[in-house]
């Protein structure tokens, strides 16, 4: 699965910079094409010149090298790479990558990123556990990067605990998971929806939900990262996509999306929808804002197109459709329910009891009902990872 691969390493400032010489040997073994970039102070570790000779490639250390004239561009190096592994990264380097201080060629080079960023954090168990530091990793998962978590072990200063960087063969074992994972969609169309939709009122008030849409982000991702090309159709949200396989559609209104959904549906092998659209709008809307009075107001509303029923009636053979589920009560029936009714292949269902679960957070707990009827329980998890999760469950059910 290397083979060929174009893999960018960014080194530290830590003592954990002598495993990165195994790191590039096993990778060059393995036929990927390597380029080592350091910052200054990973110098004292190890120098360039073993790396280079490793990498067969000069290491990069300043973007201008005065010896010879040479300029060595970011923006190439990030569209060059097929993924970058940023190992060992210390506390101080997670701070710059959280708050963008583009101070080395690292940080540039991290900063201009097309492609799939791993994370390898190494430093002592007391600057690990340290609130800064845990909050700057959760930030860089919520930016998609994908952390290698440290193991718990002997560490420089003699203790022992989290913050050893994890060992270059098993860095090595995840890039070949990563790439052979990133195949497993080749060739797949996939609709995801995602995001809260709004039915306007009048020009300043309309009828809504909490969705941020972090989930349906997060599946679009995934999915575009395992080959699949994406069509994203979201609701109102700030969130941003990376990805260049993910198509985004914006809409506003239930009857947007279900426009875009119908437009694009009969296309798409597989249809995973996470938004959490109306199920009723206003039947009139004011044209002018509605005045404040001392009397009461009345909405008369009518029920959105269900676009998960008449996806469910127009699916093909050669089709999958997964719908979610938001409950508050009786949750499993409700969700076995749906997925019955509107023809589902699986249904994901989300509780608001869970504490962790729901709109807004970072985090989602899931319950994967197959068409059997048969639930799968999954345990609290990032909603990057749940996405994973679901999108490896939709790989075993593919017609």
């Amino acid at each position: 699965m290397m083979k060929g691969k174009k893999i960018v390493i960014g080194v530290t400032g830590s003592i954990a910079a002598y495993k990165i010489a195994s790191l590039v040997r096993l990778l060059i073994r393995e036929g990927a094409e390597v380029q080592v970039i350091m910052t200054p102070m990973a110098t004292s570790f190890i120098t360039p010149l073993t790396l280079s000779t490793l990498s067969q490639r000069p290491v990069i250390i300043e973007p201008f090298q005065e010896a010879n004239g040479q300029w060595n561009s970011h923006v190439e190096i990030g569209l060059w790479a097929d993924v970058m592994l940023f190992a060992p990264v210390t506390a101080n380097t997670l701070g710059k990558m959280v708050n963008g201080i583009a101070d080395n060629s690292v940080i540039t080079t991290y900063l201009s990123a097309k492609c799939p960023v791993f994370i390898a954090p190494a430093m002592d168990l007391d600057m690990f556990r340290h609130p800064s530091t845990q909050r700057n990793i959760e930030f860089l998962k919520s930016f998609g990067n994908i952390i290698i978590e440290p193991q718990v072990g002997e560490l420089a200063s003699g203790l022992s605990g989290p913050g050893r960087m994890e060992d270059p063969e098993r860095m090595v074992e995840i890039l070949s998971t990563h790439f052979k994972s990133s195949t497993a969609f080749s060739k797949k169309k996939i609709l995801i929806t995602a995001g809260p939709t709004y039915e306007k009122i009048d020009p300043v008030r309309f009828i809504g939900n909490f969705s941020t849409g972090k989930m349906g982000f997060s599946l679009a991702e995934q999915a575009a990262l395992q080959g699949a090309e994406v069509y994203l159709v979201t609701g109102p949200t700030s969130l941003q996509l990376q990805h260049p396989s993910i198509h985004r559609i914006d809409v506003l209104s239930a009857e947007e999306m279900y426009q875009a959904c119908m437009n694009l549906a009969h296309d798409m092998n597989v249809i995973i929808m996470a938004a959490a659209v109306s199920d009723y709008t206003p039947q009139k809307q004011y044209q002018n804002k509605i005045k404040k009075t001392q009397h009461s107001l009345m909405l008369s509303l009518s029920p959105t197109n269900d676009i998960l029923s008449e996806l469910g009636t127009r699916k093909s053979k050669n089709q999958l459709l997964i719908g979610f589920a938001l409950e508050t009560d009786d949750e499993i029936t409700n969700a076995r329910k749906k997925l019955e009714l509107k023809n589902l292949d699986a249904i994901i269902l989300n509780s608001l009891n869970d504490q962790g679960a729901g709109f807004g957070a970072t985090t989602n707990k899931i319950s994967i009902i197959d068409r059997k009827g048969k639930i799968h329980h999954r345990p609290l998890m990032d909603k990057r990872e749940v996405a994973i999760d679901i999108l490896d469950f939709v790989k075993k059910i593919e017609l």
